[in-house]
Protein backbone atom coordinates (compact mmCIF):
# COMPACT_ATOMS: atom_id res chain seq x y z
CA UNK A 1 0.00 0.00 0.00
CA UNK A 2 1.27 3.65 -1.49
CA UNK A 3 0.34 6.91 -0.08
CA UNK A 4 -2.35 7.36 -2.39
CA UNK A 5 -3.94 3.63 -1.70
CA UNK A 6 -4.09 4.81 1.45
CA UNK A 7 -6.06 7.83 1.23
CA UNK A 8 -8.35 6.01 -1.05
CA UNK A 9 -9.22 3.49 1.53
CA UNK A 10 -9.19 6.28 4.85
CA UNK A 11 -11.76 8.60 2.36
CA UNK A 12 -15.50 8.24 4.31
CA UNK A 13 -16.43 6.71 0.57
CA UNK A 14 -13.76 4.32 1.14
CA UNK A 15 -14.66 3.53 4.54
CA UNK A 16 -17.63 2.87 3.84
CA UNK A 17 -17.25 0.94 0.85
CA UNK A 18 -14.93 -1.10 2.68
CA UNK A 19 -17.24 -2.11 5.61
CA UNK A 20 -20.11 -2.72 3.40
CA UNK A 21 -18.17 -5.60 1.56
CA UNK A 22 -19.21 -9.44 2.75
CA UNK A 23 -15.98 -10.91 4.80
CA UNK A 24 -13.91 -12.11 1.82
CA UNK A 25 -13.34 -15.94 0.70
CA UNK A 26 -11.32 -17.84 -0.81
CA UNK A 27 -13.26 -18.89 -3.16
CA UNK A 28 -14.35 -15.45 -4.18
CA UNK A 29 -13.33 -13.80 -7.77
CA UNK A 30 -11.22 -10.48 -8.01
CA UNK A 31 -12.36 -10.07 -11.15
CA UNK A 32 -15.81 -10.25 -10.90
CA UNK A 33 -15.31 -8.33 -7.60
CA UNK A 34 -13.90 -5.49 -9.53
CA UNK A 35 -16.24 -5.32 -12.19
CA UNK A 36 -19.14 -5.50 -9.63
CA UNK A 37 -18.12 -2.62 -8.03
CA UNK A 38 -16.80 -0.39 -11.13
CA UNK A 39 -20.35 -1.21 -12.33
CA UNK A 40 -21.74 0.50 -9.27
CA UNK A 41 -19.89 3.55 -9.76
CA UNK A 42 -16.65 3.20 -7.89
CA UNK A 43 -13.33 4.43 -9.20
CA UNK A 44 -10.91 2.14 -10.15
CA UNK A 45 -8.76 2.89 -7.55
CA UNK A 46 -10.45 2.68 -4.97
CA UNK A 47 -11.77 -0.46 -5.58
CA UNK A 48 -8.69 -1.78 -5.58
CA UNK A 49 -7.29 -0.44 -2.47
CA UNK A 50 -11.07 -1.17 -0.56
CA UNK A 51 -10.28 -4.93 -2.33
CA UNK A 52 -6.84 -4.96 -0.83
CA UNK A 53 -7.92 -4.23 2.39
CA UNK A 54 -10.94 -7.01 2.21
CA UNK A 55 -8.48 -9.97 1.17
CA UNK A 56 -5.72 -8.94 3.76
CA UNK A 57 -8.77 -8.42 6.82
CA UNK A 58 -9.70 -12.31 5.67
CA UNK A 59 -5.97 -13.74 6.12
CA UNK A 60 -5.41 -11.71 9.35
CA UNK A 61 -8.31 -13.76 11.33
CA UNK A 62 -5.74 -15.98 12.02
CA UNK A 63 -3.99 -13.68 13.74
CA UNK A 64 -6.30 -11.04 15.06
CA UNK A 65 -9.23 -13.03 15.23
CA UNK A 66 -12.47 -10.92 15.23
CA UNK A 67 -10.45 -7.85 15.64
CA UNK A 68 -9.40 -7.94 12.17
CA UNK A 69 -12.65 -6.92 10.54
CA UNK A 70 -12.08 -3.59 12.04
CA UNK A 71 -8.37 -3.26 11.37
CA UNK A 72 -6.52 -1.84 8.23
CA UNK A 73 -3.07 -3.69 7.34
CA UNK A 74 -0.08 -3.48 4.80
CA UNK A 75 1.21 -6.85 3.01
CA UNK A 76 3.99 -6.86 5.06
CA UNK A 77 2.90 -5.29 7.78
CA UNK A 78 0.30 -8.13 8.65
CA UNK A 79 3.25 -10.92 7.71
CA UNK A 80 5.70 -9.45 10.52
CA UNK A 81 2.68 -9.10 12.91
CA UNK A 82 2.45 -10.56 16.30
CA UNK A 83 -0.36 -13.13 16.69
CA UNK A 84 -2.81 -11.38 18.93
CA UNK A 85 -2.79 -13.94 21.56
CA UNK A 86 1.14 -13.72 21.80
CA UNK A 87 0.89 -9.76 22.20
CA UNK A 88 -1.29 -10.13 24.83
CA UNK A 89 0.80 -11.96 26.80
CA UNK A 90 3.24 -9.39 26.36
CA UNK A 91 1.49 -6.91 27.96
CA UNK A 92 0.96 -9.06 30.49
CA UNK A 93 4.52 -8.79 31.69
CA UNK A 94 4.34 -5.55 31.06
CA UNK A 95 1.35 -5.03 33.59
CA UNK A 96 2.53 -7.54 35.62
CA UNK A 97 5.75 -5.66 36.18
CA UNK A 98 3.53 -2.74 37.56
CA UNK A 99 4.29 -0.59 34.53
CA UNK A 100 1.56 1.75 33.23
CA UNK A 101 2.88 3.22 30.08
CA UNK A 102 4.71 1.64 27.22
CA UNK A 103 6.31 2.74 24.24
CA UNK A 104 6.14 0.20 21.00
CA UNK A 105 9.21 1.42 19.07
CA UNK A 106 8.62 -0.03 15.31
CA UNK A 107 5.33 -1.00 16.34
CA UNK A 108 4.06 -1.63 12.73
CA UNK A 109 0.76 -2.10 11.49
CA UNK A 110 0.17 -1.90 15.70
CA UNK A 111 -0.34 -5.80 16.63
CA UNK A 112 1.65 -5.79 20.09
CA UNK A 113 0.25 -1.67 20.58
CA UNK A 114 -3.09 -2.94 20.48
CA UNK A 115 -2.96 -5.85 22.96
CA UNK A 116 -1.10 -3.17 25.63
CA UNK A 117 -4.09 -0.86 24.80
CA UNK A 118 -6.55 -3.42 25.57
CA UNK A 119 -4.84 -3.92 28.87
CA UNK A 120 -5.05 -0.54 29.68
CA UNK A 121 -1.35 0.45 29.57
CA UNK A 122 -0.38 4.15 27.85
CA UNK A 123 1.05 3.29 24.64
CA UNK A 124 3.28 5.58 22.54
CA UNK A 125 3.79 3.91 19.15
CA UNK A 126 6.45 5.11 16.93
CA UNK A 127 7.22 3.78 13.36
CA UNK A 128 9.19 5.27 10.64
CA UNK A 129 6.98 4.98 7.74
CA UNK A 130 4.36 7.53 6.82
CA UNK A 131 1.96 4.79 5.79
CA UNK A 132 2.57 2.14 8.46
CA UNK A 133 2.26 4.36 11.05
CA UNK A 134 -1.15 6.29 9.63
CA UNK A 135 -2.01 2.45 9.45
CA UNK A 136 -0.89 2.06 13.27
CA UNK A 137 -3.26 5.34 14.17
CA UNK A 138 -6.48 3.92 12.32
CA UNK A 139 -6.51 0.35 14.06
CA UNK A 140 -5.38 2.03 17.53
CA UNK A 141 -8.01 5.08 17.24
CA UNK A 142 -10.85 2.64 20.04
CA UNK A 143 -8.03 3.50 22.52
CA UNK A 144 -7.94 7.48 23.44
CA UNK A 145 -4.82 6.58 25.68
CA UNK A 146 -2.87 5.33 23.01
CA UNK A 147 -0.80 7.86 20.54
CA UNK A 148 1.03 7.41 17.42
CA UNK A 149 4.05 9.08 16.07
CA UNK A 150 5.70 8.89 12.87
CA UNK A 151 9.50 8.41 13.72
CA UNK A 152 12.64 6.56 15.22
CA UNK A 153 13.08 4.39 17.56
CA UNK A 154 16.07 5.71 18.05
CA UNK A 155 15.50 9.67 18.57
CA UNK A 156 11.89 9.31 20.41
CA UNK A 157 11.57 10.92 23.54
CA UNK A 158 11.00 8.34 26.03
CA UNK A 159 10.97 10.52 29.26
CA UNK A 160 7.29 9.91 29.47
CA UNK A 161 6.87 5.79 29.30
CA UNK A 162 7.72 3.54 32.08
CA UNK A 163 9.12 0.80 29.42
CA UNK A 164 9.83 0.01 25.81
CA UNK A 165 8.67 -2.87 23.51
CA UNK A 166 10.06 -3.29 20.27
CA UNK A 167 11.02 -5.08 17.24
CA UNK A 168 13.58 -4.67 15.32
CA UNK A 169 12.72 -4.49 11.23
CA UNK A 170 14.41 -7.75 10.17
CA UNK A 171 13.76 -6.98 6.41
CA UNK A 172 14.11 -4.23 3.88
CA UNK A 173 11.58 -1.59 3.58
CA UNK A 174 8.58 -1.39 2.09
CA UNK A 175 5.14 -2.77 2.40
CA UNK A 176 5.50 -6.08 0.00
CA UNK A 177 7.73 -8.12 -0.98
CA UNK A 178 10.33 -7.25 1.59
CA UNK A 179 13.65 -9.00 1.80
CA UNK A 180 14.94 -10.27 5.22
CA UNK A 181 18.66 -8.42 5.93
CA UNK A 182 20.87 -11.43 7.81
CA UNK A 183 23.49 -8.75 9.31
CA UNK A 184 21.80 -7.66 12.57
CA UNK A 185 23.71 -4.66 12.68
CA UNK A 186 21.64 -3.69 9.52
CA UNK A 187 18.36 -4.10 11.49
CA UNK A 188 16.61 -0.84 12.66
CA UNK A 189 17.24 -0.10 15.13
CA UNK A 190 20.18 -2.85 15.05
CA UNK A 191 20.12 -5.34 17.84
CA UNK A 192 22.87 -3.72 19.90
CA UNK A 193 20.84 -0.55 19.86
CA UNK A 194 17.95 -2.49 20.70
CA UNK A 195 19.46 -3.93 23.82
CA UNK A 196 21.20 -0.84 24.98
CA UNK A 197 17.52 0.78 25.69
CA UNK A 198 17.78 -1.76 28.58
CA UNK A 199 20.24 0.36 30.35
CA UNK A 200 17.46 2.81 30.62
CA UNK A 201 14.01 1.54 31.17
CA UNK A 202 12.54 -2.09 31.35
CA UNK A 203 12.75 -3.36 28.15
CA UNK A 204 11.06 -6.12 25.69
CA UNK A 205 12.88 -7.09 22.41
CA UNK A 206 11.09 -9.49 20.17
CA UNK A 207 13.10 -11.44 17.62
CA UNK A 208 13.34 -14.20 15.03
CA UNK A 209 13.34 -17.60 16.59
CA UNK A 210 16.53 -18.72 14.60
CA UNK A 211 18.29 -16.04 16.26
CA UNK A 212 21.97 -16.88 17.03
CA UNK A 213 22.01 -17.44 20.39
CA UNK A 214 25.65 -16.13 21.01
CA UNK A 215 24.25 -12.78 20.28
CA UNK A 216 21.80 -13.00 23.18
CA UNK A 217 22.23 -11.38 26.22
CA UNK A 218 22.96 -13.58 29.56
CA UNK A 219 21.68 -11.20 32.21
CA UNK A 220 17.87 -11.38 30.61
CA UNK A 221 14.89 -14.02 30.49
CA UNK A 222 15.31 -14.98 26.48
CA UNK A 223 11.59 -17.12 25.79
CA UNK A 224 10.46 -18.72 22.54
CA UNK A 225 7.13 -19.34 21.83
CA UNK A 226 5.39 -21.49 19.33
CA UNK A 227 1.89 -21.48 18.25
CA UNK A 228 0.49 -24.82 17.10
CA UNK A 229 4.03 -26.19 16.52
CA UNK A 230 5.36 -23.60 14.73
CA UNK A 231 7.79 -21.20 16.49
CA UNK A 232 7.22 -17.64 15.88
CA UNK A 233 9.39 -15.63 17.88
CA UNK A 234 11.92 -15.21 20.68
CA UNK A 235 11.60 -12.52 23.24
CA UNK A 236 14.25 -11.35 24.95
CA UNK A 237 13.33 -9.55 28.05
CA UNK A 238 15.08 -6.99 30.85
CA UNK A 239 14.44 -5.70 34.03
CA UNK A 240 11.38 -6.52 36.16
CA UNK A 241 10.25 -8.06 32.45
CA UNK A 242 12.24 -10.75 32.99
CA UNK A 243 11.00 -13.61 35.99
CA UNK A 244 13.57 -14.51 38.61
CA UNK A 245 15.62 -17.47 38.51
CA UNK A 246 14.03 -17.74 34.70
CA UNK A 247 16.84 -17.43 32.09
CA UNK A 248 15.57 -19.32 29.07
CA UNK A 249 11.75 -20.73 28.96
CA UNK A 250 9.79 -22.55 26.12
CA UNK A 251 6.01 -21.30 26.28
CA UNK A 252 4.07 -23.94 23.41
CA UNK A 253 0.43 -22.63 22.65
CA UNK A 254 -2.36 -24.74 21.12
CA UNK A 255 -5.94 -24.86 20.98
CA UNK A 256 -5.79 -26.54 23.78
CA UNK A 257 -3.94 -24.45 25.75
CA UNK A 258 -0.42 -23.26 27.10
CA UNK A 259 2.02 -24.47 28.69
CA UNK A 260 5.56 -23.45 29.63
CA UNK A 261 9.14 -25.29 30.58
CA UNK A 262 11.39 -23.20 32.50
CA UNK A 263 15.32 -22.84 33.60
CA UNK A 264 17.65 -20.59 34.74
CA UNK A 265 20.06 -21.63 31.53
CA UNK A 266 20.34 -24.18 29.04
CA UNK A 267 19.72 -27.92 30.38
CA UNK A 268 22.29 -30.80 29.97
CA UNK A 269 21.17 -33.48 27.90
CA UNK A 270 20.34 -36.65 28.87
CA UNK A 271 22.22 -39.97 28.13
CA UNK A 272 22.26 -41.96 24.86
CA UNK A 273 20.59 -45.56 25.33
CA UNK A 274 18.32 -47.63 23.13
CA UNK A 275 15.00 -47.15 21.37
CA UNK A 276 12.27 -48.02 23.18
CA UNK A 277 8.78 -48.83 22.03
CA UNK A 278 7.70 -44.67 21.60
CA UNK A 279 9.87 -41.71 20.56
CA UNK A 280 8.95 -38.35 21.00
CA UNK A 281 9.72 -34.75 18.83
CA UNK A 282 10.30 -32.36 21.08
CA UNK A 283 8.28 -29.12 20.53
CA UNK A 284 10.72 -26.45 18.38
CA UNK A 285 10.16 -23.88 21.42
CA UNK A 286 11.94 -26.56 23.48
CA UNK A 287 14.88 -27.26 21.27
CA UNK A 288 15.35 -23.78 19.96
CA UNK A 289 15.63 -22.93 24.11
CA UNK A 290 17.90 -25.75 24.90
CA UNK A 291 15.90 -27.11 27.64
CA UNK A 292 15.57 -30.77 25.55
CA UNK A 293 17.27 -32.54 28.79
CA UNK A 294 14.58 -30.91 31.15
CA UNK A 295 12.12 -32.33 29.09
CA UNK A 296 13.73 -35.84 28.74
CA UNK A 297 13.95 -36.00 32.40
CA UNK A 298 10.18 -34.68 33.15
CA UNK A 299 9.25 -37.87 31.32
CA UNK A 300 12.13 -40.08 32.37
CA UNK A 301 13.16 -40.26 28.52
CA UNK A 302 16.55 -40.74 27.35
CA UNK A 303 18.19 -39.31 23.88
CA UNK A 304 18.24 -41.55 20.67
CA UNK A 305 21.62 -40.25 19.25
CA UNK A 306 24.15 -37.73 20.75
CA UNK A 307 23.29 -34.11 18.99
CA UNK A 308 19.71 -35.43 17.80
CA UNK A 309 16.34 -33.67 19.49
CA UNK A 310 14.28 -37.10 19.47
CA UNK A 311 14.09 -38.97 22.94
CA UNK A 312 13.02 -42.95 23.57
CA UNK A 313 10.65 -43.96 26.47
CA UNK A 314 9.58 -47.58 27.01
CA UNK A 315 5.79 -46.49 27.61
CA UNK A 316 3.86 -44.02 26.12
CA UNK A 317 3.84 -40.83 28.26
CA UNK A 318 1.85 -37.47 27.24
CA UNK A 319 3.41 -33.87 27.36
CA UNK A 320 2.32 -31.13 25.67
CA UNK A 321 6.34 -30.12 25.22
CA UNK A 322 6.26 -32.96 22.15
CA UNK A 323 4.55 -34.99 20.04
CA UNK A 324 4.80 -39.01 20.33
CA UNK A 325 5.33 -41.85 17.87
CA UNK A 326 5.29 -45.68 18.73
CA UNK A 327 7.99 -47.47 16.81
CA UNK A 328 6.72 -50.59 14.65
CA UNK A 329 10.19 -51.73 12.93
CA UNK A 330 13.48 -50.36 12.88
CA UNK A 331 15.11 -50.28 9.55
CA UNK A 332 18.86 -49.55 7.93
CA UNK A 333 18.22 -46.56 5.91
CA UNK A 334 18.19 -47.68 2.43
CA UNK A 335 15.77 -47.07 -0.13
CA UNK A 336 15.51 -50.19 -1.47
CA UNK A 337 14.19 -52.21 1.69
CA UNK A 338 12.14 -49.65 2.64
CA UNK A 339 10.40 -49.54 -0.79
CA UNK A 340 10.19 -53.15 -0.28
CA UNK A 341 8.54 -52.97 3.38
CA UNK A 342 6.27 -50.11 2.69
CA UNK A 343 4.77 -51.92 0.00
CA UNK A 344 4.59 -55.44 1.70
CA UNK A 345 2.44 -53.06 4.55
CA UNK A 346 0.08 -51.31 1.93
CA UNK A 347 1.38 -48.11 2.80
CA UNK A 348 0.40 -45.26 0.16
CA UNK A 349 0.02 -42.50 2.64
CA UNK A 350 3.45 -41.67 4.49
CA UNK A 351 4.09 -38.54 6.76
CA UNK A 352 8.06 -38.45 6.53
CA UNK A 353 10.23 -36.35 9.38
CA UNK A 354 13.63 -36.12 9.29
CA UNK A 355 16.93 -35.06 11.61
CA UNK A 356 20.06 -35.26 11.07
CA UNK A 357 20.26 -37.14 8.14
CA UNK A 358 20.69 -35.02 4.31
CA UNK A 359 17.33 -36.17 3.17
CA UNK A 360 15.04 -34.07 0.84
CA UNK A 361 11.39 -35.62 2.24
CA UNK A 362 9.47 -34.99 -0.89
CA UNK A 363 11.85 -36.14 -3.08
CA UNK A 364 12.33 -39.22 -1.21
CA UNK A 365 8.75 -40.22 -0.83
CA UNK A 366 8.63 -40.37 -5.20
CA UNK A 367 10.81 -42.76 -5.22
CA UNK A 368 9.53 -44.84 -2.65
CA UNK A 369 6.68 -45.32 -5.21
CA UNK A 370 4.03 -45.72 -2.41
CA UNK A 371 1.13 -48.13 -2.70
CA UNK A 372 -2.09 -49.16 -0.45
CA UNK A 373 -4.39 -47.66 1.91
CA UNK A 374 -2.65 -47.66 5.00
CA UNK A 375 -0.72 -44.84 6.21
CA UNK A 376 2.51 -45.07 8.70
CA UNK A 377 5.07 -42.01 9.64
CA UNK A 378 8.86 -42.62 8.79
CA UNK A 379 11.56 -40.76 10.48
CA UNK A 380 15.30 -40.64 8.99
CA UNK A 381 17.04 -40.21 11.83
CA UNK A 382 20.75 -41.32 13.57
CA UNK A 383 20.21 -43.96 16.22
CA UNK A 384 23.45 -44.09 18.28
CA UNK A 385 25.39 -42.12 15.43
CA UNK A 386 24.09 -45.15 11.83
CA UNK A 387 21.54 -43.98 10.01
CA UNK A 388 18.08 -45.52 10.51
CA UNK A 389 14.87 -45.20 9.63
CA UNK A 390 11.89 -45.69 12.20
CA UNK A 391 8.50 -46.50 10.68
CA UNK A 392 5.94 -45.48 13.38
CA UNK A 393 2.38 -44.49 14.26
CA UNK A 394 1.12 -41.38 15.68
CA UNK A 395 -0.33 -41.63 19.43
Amino acid sequence: MDASELLEVLSPEGLRLLDSLPAWKASDDVVSSVAALRKKGHPPERVSAVLTQARLRARAEGKFGEFASRMLFTEAGLEQATRLGVAARHADRFRSAGLRSVADLGCGIGGDALAFAALELDVLAVDRDEVTAAVASYNLSPWPASRVRQGDAETTDLSDVDGVYLDPARRTGGHSATKRIADPADWSPSLDVAFGFAERLPTGVKLGPGIDRDLLPTDAECQWISVDRDVVEAGVWFGPLARTGVGRSALVISASGAAELTAPADSDDVDVDDIGEWIHEPDGAVIRARLIGDLARSIDARMISRDIAWLSTDHRVETPFAQQFRVLETFPLDERTLKRELRSRGIGRLEIKKRGVDVDPATFRKRLSLQGTNSATLVLTRVAGRHTALLCERA
